[in-house]
């Protein structure tokens, strides 16, 4: 049987839209990349499988946000504008204004390292290059954008004073669950799951520690604000405790493992 040229163009093309089509992972907003910049591609492997946070340490050295966990372990060219901030802009700009095409919001935690009182002015300057793709805030006003830069490690909200716009906003601790700060200010809460629960995954959850659980989430979504834990189990036992309990970010180093269970779980 002879197949037509039109045949064979039409068959090709349509594999090529279904391949394309399979490459644009569903974002998972309850996916955050802990330490995402060890990862083979920083960012990129996170995007590949629709994760919607991730997170970036970085150090003040010469003047340059360099990135990495340790200050021994920064590289010259590792920057926080190369590894995540120039290839987000260029996502948002082949998206249509979005990390993902007409998906939420991405999340990029910074993680500050150095002294905020070094480290936040520069950091600052830098975002302020990319304000065509960040969500700003203004007079108690968040204007959404793409991708929403959130400051957490070495911080305070003394960083803030005197800034009529705002380019990120804070990661709030545990203490500030009964905080009147606006959600605009603090947007999450994170805590240290090993220094507050003794559950590692094994077993049923303590109903104590479930009880706790639940007090702390009802704290921080009475204000609007999200929670996530680290130094936390990473297995889908955890995880699905979690989700069931409505913990808002599942903090994650298994990227593959974590888009698994979420696309399958249901919850």
């Amino acid at each position: 049987m002879c197949v037509g040229f039109r045949e064979v163009l039409g068959f090709i093309l349509f594999n090529l839209l279904a391949l394309g089509l399979q490459a644009q992972p569903k974002p998972l907003t309850q996916l955050h990349a802990h330490n995402d910049y060890v990862h083979a591609r920083p960012l990129f492997d996170a995007l590949d499988h629709g994760f919607c946070s991730v997170e970036a340490d970085i150090h003040l050295v010469d003047g340059q946000l360099l990135v990495a966990h340790t200050r021994s372990e920064v590289k010259p060219g590792g920057s926080l504008q190369r590894l995540y901030l120039d290839p987000l802009r260029e996502c948002v700009r082949k998206n249509g204004g979005r990390v993902y095409p007409k998906g939420p919001e991405l999340t990029l935690l910074i993680d500050i390292k150095s002294s905020w009182q070094n480290t936040y002015p520069v950091l600052r300057e830098v975002l302020k290059q990319y304000s065509d793709i960040l969500s700003t805030f203004e007079s108690g006003q968040k204007k959404t954008n793409a991708v929403v830069a959130i400051i957490t490690g070495d911080r305070s909200r003394e960083m803030f004073d005197g800034e009529s716009i705002r380019y990120a906003a804070l990661d709030g601790d545990l203490i500030d669950l009964d905080s009147d700060a606006p959600v605009t200010l603090l947007p999450w809460i994170s805590s240290n799951w090993s220094a507050t629960f003794k559950w590692r995954g094994k077993g049923a959850i303590p109903p104590p520690e479930k009880a706790k659980l639940k007090e702390i989430l009802a704290k921080a979504h009475q204000h609007g604000r999200r929670v996530r834990f680290w130094a936390a189990p990473d297995d889908t036992v955890f995880w699905k405790e979690m989700l069931v309990d409505g913990v808002d970010l599942i903090n994650t180093d298994d990227l593959e493992g974590a888009q698994k269970f979420l696309t399958s779980s249901g919850l």
